[in-house]
């Protein structure tokens, strides 16, 4: 009797384990995308590189309902991701950004290593800093790199984990822009 217990508590978690292999992490779920919720407003300090253009804080708000909305949580110990993906997010911007607000929401990270970060890459698209992960936790974040998309109406359209590409980040601004 023992025995066959054993062997089907094993046999659970084999199944266990072979529907998770299965799964694409880059698909994780988000409420926010699946219902397309509202985008959860917050206000942020600016880093200092982006006070003098955009002002002391950021509020999310200000911006919704306008225009697509591209918002990419990173931390500059998030490597190789947040720095593979930096330089596509800044090209993207610099092409879109009359029609698409880009916005860093650099979490649980030091400033001083953020600053270099943002100077490394060039980044010149608004970067606000959340150094407790706090407006990550209220749009559902699992990790870094993340990126969210916004569309004209404030809700959320989809959310991507992992390193974003330039195909994808394509695919997602088509359907923003729609």
């Amino acid at each position: 009797m023992r025995g066959w217990l054993w062997l089907l508590l094993v046999l659970a978690l084999g199944g266990l384990f072979w529907w998770g292999m299965q799964r694409n992490p880059r698909e994780l779920p988000s409420v926010l995308a699946k219902e397309r919720r509202p985008a959860p407003d917050f206000t942020l300090p600016l880093l200092p590189p982006y006070r003098e253009a955009w002002g002391e804080t950021l509020r999310l708000s200000e911006y919704l309902g306008k225009r697509p909305i591209v918002l990419n949580f990173w931390a500059s110990w998030c490597y190789p991701a947040c720095y593979e993906e930096a330089p596509v997010l800044e090209a993207f911007w610099r092409r879109y950004q009359d029609r698409v607000l880009f916005v860093g929401v650099n979490t649980q990270d030091k400033e001083p290593e953020a600053l270099r970060f943002i100077a490394q890459f060039g980044l010149t698209f608004p970067q606000v800093y959340d150094p407790r992960g706090r407006v990550g936790v209220d749009y559902g974040m699992y990790g870094v790199p993340e990126t969210f998309f916004i569309d004209r109406e404030g809700r959320v359209l989809a959310r991507h984990a992992g390193a974003i590409d330039e195909a994808t980040l394509s695919r997602y601004l088509e359907e923003a822009l729609r």
